[in-house]
């Protein structure tokens, strides 16, 4: 099983998930972060930190994000590995809790 980042990760990015990772399974893109879905070791320690609420484990994945969980995995394997914590985007706290986000996601 894997955790898999959500659309309301798009346009706010925090990267405090990325911290906890003992894996660093983690990948960054321009507005979105992922996790490799066979990196990941389900530790639940990502789960937690996240600011917006956007990782859930697998089979915990609302039914309207189960998109995500191949979005996730598609990107992962195009992405850089991210292993740091950043900033996260400027105007983050405004695209926090807006839904449907992801015609904003960029690639």
């Amino acid at each position: 099983m894997t955790f898999v980042v959500t659309d309301n990760c798009i346009k706010c990015k925090y990267t405090d998930c990325v911290e906890v990772c003992p894996v660093d399974c983690f990948y960054e893109g321009p507005n979105f972060l992922v996790i490799h879905p066979d990196e990941c070791i389900d530790c639940a320690l990502c789960e937690p930190e996240c600011p917006a609420t956007a990782i859930f484990a697998e089979d915990e994945l609302p039914e309207n994000q189960q998109n995500f969980l191949e979005l996730n995995a598609e990107l992962a394997d195009v992405w850089p590995n991210i292993t740091e914590k950043k900033d996260s985007l400027p105007d983050a706290e405004e695209w926090d809790g807006v839904p449907d986000k992801l015609e904003h996601l960029e690639r």
